[in-house]
């Protein structure tokens, strides 16, 4: 009941114990809540980050301004595109010739409300990437993460960045027919990807009992996700009002935002465990009777696991 007492007090600077010897992956580290993850892991000395992401330049560009705050941390840039299984494959395997262990995974990049298209694989660009990729990712680094979880005095983490828009699902929770999505809007499609998140790290957590798999919203944050809604006449007349409710404390900044993915990935495991979704900062979430439903969670990870066997995967 009490959770977002305890949480409210949580700081990366002072609660994120020392990383020594931890290997860790963040998706979409290139900017936004990603790069403060890893800017803020990287102060606690983990052995390794892999910064994940789609475009060298940006992440070559956040690696520099990352090592310039902390000059000691090891941070490598890792190239990786969601929407496309083939990038996801590279990855993994570039990954697993450069480490034989990972301790935390932050499955962190996604997009939101972006216009009806498909990815590489001919799944809804939002579910697609934000969901079936992380979950291919994370299913081709569960060897390293089991074998890992197997070392005395191991941790594991996989932290899914779910949202509170997980409200907005379509009924039934999941469309698992592809061509269904084009006829919902981009924010019920968001809904559902989001959705999708909580239940992946709901299956996990069941199927690997060994790793600590939980997901999470971040609060409201004003990031890059926006820039797509931004562009329309409706978000530029709504942008400055965000500005104005990120300095009335409505909304968080970055670094604020940032907080509750840090606290998945780092507060004591035992309490981590305790929830599948997680609410500012450390506040035991039950999310949607979807987000909730075992059964679901279940269905969509044996569908994934069809899926992802069509594409050799």
């Amino acid at each position: 009941m009490f959770d977002f007492l305890r949480g409210s007090a949580w700081t990366p600077e002072q609660n994120i114990p020392s990383l020594s010897g931890k290997v860790v992956i963040v998706t979409g580290g290139n900017a936004g809540l990603g790069k403060e993850t890893v800017l803020q892991l990287a102060k606690h000395d983990p052995k390794e980050i892999f910064l994940a992401a789609r475009t060298p330049s940006k992440a070559e560009a956040a690696i520099s301004e990352i090592k310039k705050a902390v000059p000691n941390g090891n941070v490598s840039f890792l190239q990786l595109d969601l929407s496309s299984f083939d990038s996801v494959k590279r990855a993994a395997e570039e990954f697993k010739g450069k480490s034989d262990r990972l301790d935390i995974l932050v499955n962190n990049a996604g997009i939101m409300a972006t216009p009806y298209s498909k990815t590489n694989e001919g799944y809804e660009i939002q579910f697609g990437t934000n969901h079936m990729g992380h979950a291919l990712f994370t299913k081709l680094l569960l060897p390293t993460l089991l074998k890992t979880a197997e070392t005395p005095g191991a941790d594991v983490r996989v932290v899914n960045l779910s949202s509170e828009g997980h409200h907005m699902a379509p009924n039934g929770g999941i469309l698992f027919d592809q061509a269904a999505l084009e006829n919902i809007g981009p924010w019920a499609r968001y809904g559902q990807a989001k959705l999708a998140n909580i239940l992946h790290a709901r299956a996990l957590q069941k199927h690997h009992p060994s790793l600590t798999a939980t997901a999470l919203h971040p609060g409201v944050i004003v990031t890059d996700l926006y820039n797509p809604f931004s562009s329309t006449a409706l978000g530029g007349a709504f942008k400055p009002i965000m500005g104005g409710m990120t300095k009335a404390g409505l909304l968080y900044d970055v670094p604020k935002g940032t907080r509750n993915q840090l606290w998945c990935a780092a507060a004591d495991k035992d309490t981590v465990r305790r929830s599948h979704y997680w609410k500012p900062i450390g506040s035991k979430a039950a999310g949607t009777k979807y987000a909730q439903d075992e059964k679901l969670a279940e269905r969509l990870w044996e569908w994934t696991e069809e899926e992802l066997k069509k594409h050799g995967c």
